[in-house]
This record gives structure tokens, C-alpha cells and sequence, in this order.
């Protein structure tokens, strides 16, 4: 009596988890989106709320007085979405 042993579900499995190893974990795109000035400038609709002709003053003074969250990337400042949502929440609740 010849017993096999039909592992081959296991070995496929173990080269599936072995493939790359030194992946890093999958990160979610949407929760760490950033945003160039222009962007932002689009996103808080700033050319129908300022009647400034620089919009870029206007991203400067919301950084300046306001703190308008950021991260810079090789001397770039890039505007994290998630958190300028969560800035613009702020904001409104400190003008009750």
C-alpha cells in the first residue's frame, strides 16, 4: 500500500508568501494623495473666493496665519488631501 500525500496546494501557497519578501505592505493611494499648489488652489476654489491676482499670495498667507497643513518633498511643499480636508473642518469649527 503506497500512501501519497497531495501537498501541492501547500507549495503554491508557500511560493506565493515567499515571492517578495522584502515587499513593503500595500498602502492605500487615496488616504496619502498630495497636492501640488495648483491643486490646492483648485480644490479650496480660491479664484472664486479672492479677488487676489497672485493666488500663490494667498496660499502663502493660509500657510503663514492659518497653518495650511503641508509636507515638503525634495524642497517642494506638497499638500497632503486628507489633511487639508481635516484643516478645512477646523477652520470652520473656529469661526463659531
Amino acid at each position: 500500500m503506497i500512501k501519497t500525500l497531495d501537498n501541492s496546494d501547500d507549495k503554491t501557497d508557500s511560493k506565493r508568501r515567499d515571492a517578495h519578501p522584502s515587499a513593503p505592505p500595500r498602502i492605500d493611494v487615496n488616504v496619502f494623495e498630495l497636492m501640488t499648489e495648483s491643486e490646492v488652489i483648485q480644490f479650496l476654489r480660491i479664484p472664486e473666493l479672492s479677488s487676489s491676482k497672485d493666488y500663490h499670495n494667498v496660499i502663502e498667507n493660509l500657510k503663514r496665519v492659518r497653518g495650511l497643513p503641508r509636507i515638503h518633498i525634495c524642497r517642494k511643499a506638497l499638500y497632503p488631501k486628507k489633511a487639508i480636508l481635516e484643516w478645512v473642518e477646523r477652520q470652520l469649527g473656529a469661526g463659531k
